[in-house]
């Protein structure tokens, strides 16, 4: 099946590109029936070779210059007396380092010099969502410029509807060459970006290529009104398209005194309907409560030595106080924001698994603690010659992964979070009693899951809540494993006539800066629950109030979802709100 479909008609796109004199230059360029010579047709050697001669030349005389100045410092040389062999080697190595800024050599280097003109608003903008201390209202509004193949495409400032079947634009000769050339395995997909210095051509190409290539349509998509050039190595390689997924609003959660309209993006149906239920009950009470009792991010390296006994040596040298604030000295000068807190080991053998447990700020500090980590690494590498680093994680971290330490003590932020739910309010909101939710509690939540041999999961549904703020928020879908680790627990209440409800969450891993946070419509959401970006005043704010939203959005769903399969109307309620009455077989056809 063709998906393609025809151009616009000359004279829509003569008036367009009129208004557009620099895209209509971009289109041109783009019709031109020979390409323009690269630069490196003119090198003497072919470029995986010349790439190759300077990747060496590089890391020799990287690792001879280091040798000669670690010697100058055992011998207190001056550094700044050097020979004529070292100021070669000082030469060689701005040499091959300028060439190597490029990495994929002259190809690279030239299609960057190329776009640079045009795409310095893209940069101007990508430096200042770096920065993530900007407020949001002091903020630029800008737009990155459409690439030419998008100008074609009256569907950018079309309804929100036409981006359900996004109209393709017909390729033109040079982008119909590219195809082919990614098909036939002549150009690798992966390099498009690179080689055409446009995010948005790329995934334009590529996607074609993919279509030829399976024979399969991907015409239900979207591929226009996205910003490719957003997560270009950063979130997603190889782009295609992106997936669309509804974000409804829960609340106001009232938490900890402030209103909160939560932002939930899923694709099952009641489930945000139901938190809200649980915002509302929980703010007829008077609100919810809930406490931040522990923050740090955790890395597990293991390494191996030749004996057990060597081993347990690295072990109680990690383990004495006295070494404590060496290693975080070392452990710190990753980030301004980093902070060791903690070392914790574990013996296998003669493999030592070592727990780093730190402050990452407004990050969710992962990579930051992993930096750290590295750098502690090579500091007891020089104690421990014989230490040889199997891996930088060694599961005992653990992430991604559900397992007792973390349920135990934590990772990320841990928070409790309460609320006093009148007997009044659980009868006329929430359609049942507070005895008969106490005895499911106990019996579902607690028992139910102890029977099953559950880790960290005694609730009722909290990991659909966190995955939904999750995506919504620009989080790490994936760590909604440890992050959904959560004990419900119910009690009644003055003589049985109220209950106290309550979530206690030990792992929660979220972030306000980097990753997909930064995305737009990601730091939009953020935007909405006041925690975009990292805050000035005091750092590592953000994020935990992002981690208490989090735990208090989830203490509404899970009494919501309590309270509807202890009346019994669990099954009714999706079947109204989760099923679809339209006819699919008319729609398909």
């Amino acid at each position: 099946m063709d998906v393609r479909r025809r151009p616009p008609k000359p004279s829509h796109r003569n008036h367009h590109l009129q208004h557009h004199p620099q895209r209509a230059s971009s289109a041109a360029l783009r019709r031109s029936p020979s390409p323009a010579p690269k630069a490196s047709d003119a090198l003497p050697l072919p470029l995986y070779l010349t790439n190759g001669i300077f990747f060496t030349l590089f890391f020799s005389v990287a690792y001879y210059l280091l040798h000669r100045w670690r010697d100058k410092i055992r011998n207190s040389t001056p550094l700044h007396v050097v020979t004529l062999s070292e100021l070669a080697a000082i030469l060689s190595l701005i040499a091959s380092f300028i060439y190597l800024l490029g990495f994929f050599g002259i190809d690279f280097v030239q299609s960057f010099i190329a776009r640079a003109s045009h795409d310095a608003w893209d940069i101007e903008d990508e430096e200042e969502n770096n920065r993530f201390l900007l407020d949001e209202d002091r903020r630029p509004r800008r737009r990155p410029a459409p690439c030419p193949a998008a100008l074609d495409n009256s569907s950018i400032s079309a309804p929100v509807s036409s981006f359900m079947d996004p109209p393709v634009p017909l390729p033109s000769q040079d982008d119909e060459d590219l195809v082919k050339s990614v098909v036939s395995g002549d150009i690798p997909s992966y390099s498009l970006e690179s080689r055409l210095g446009d995010c948005y051509r790329a995934a334009s190409v590529r996607r074609e290529a993919v279509q030829r290539i399976t024979g399969r349509s991907l015409a239900g998509l979207p591929l226009d009104g996205f910003d490719y050039q957003s997560i270009l190595g950063q979130c997603c390689e190889m782009p295609i398209g992106y997936v669309q997924i509804p974000v409804g609003i829960a609340g106001p959660l009232l938490l900890n005194g402030c209103e909160y309209s939560v932002p939930m993006a899923t694709t099952e149906g009641c489930l945000v309907a139901s938190t809200n239920r649980g915002c509302k009950a929980i703010y007829a009470s008077g609100g919810a409560t809930s406490i931040l009792f522990r923050d740090g991010m955790t890395r597990a390296p293991v390494v191996k030595f030749p004996t057990a006994s060597r081993a347990s040596e690295l072990f109680f040298f990690l383990e004495d106080p006295a070494n404590f604030d060496t290693l975080a000295m070392v452990f710190n000068k990753s980030s301004r924001f980093a902070r060791l807190q903690k070392i914790q080991c574990s013996l296998a053998g003669r493999n030592l698994y070592i727990r780093f447990s730190c402050g990452t700020g407004d990050a969710m500090g992962m990579n930051m603690v992993s930096k750290g980590v590295q750098n502690v690494l090579e500091f007891l590498q020089d104690e421990f010659p014989d230490m040889d680093v199997v891996g930088i994680s060694g599961n005992f971290c653990s992430d991604k992964k559900p397992a007792a330490v973390n349920w135990i003590q934590g990772r990320g932020k841990s928070v409790v979070c309460e609320a006093m739910i009148s007997g009044e309010v659980v009868e006329k909101v929430l359609k049942t009693s507070v005895s008969a939710l106490v005895e499911l509690n106990t019996i579902k939540n607690l028992t139910g899951s102890a029977i099953a041999g559950s880790l960290g999961g005694f609730n009722a549904h909290a990991a659909n809540i966190v995955s939904a703020i999750f995506i919504a928020t620009g989080q790490d879908p994936a760590q909604n494993i440890e992050s959904s680790h959560c004990i419900t627990m119910m009690e009644a209440v003055n003589d049985g006539k109220d209950i106290h409800v309550s979530v206690t969450m030990p792992c929660i891993e979220v972030g306000t800066v980097g990753g997909g946070t930064q995305l737009a419509s990601q730091s939009a959401c953020l935007n909405l629950l006041g925690v975009k970006g990292a805050c000035r005043e005091s750092p590592a704010a953000n994020s935990r109030l992002l981690a208490n939203i989090v735990a208090g959005s989830v203490l509404a769903g899970e009494l919501s979802l309590m309270s509807a399969i202890a009346a019994g109307q669990l099954v009714k309620s999706h079947m109204k709100y989760n099923r679809s009455s339209r006819d699919m077989s008319t729609i398909t056809s």
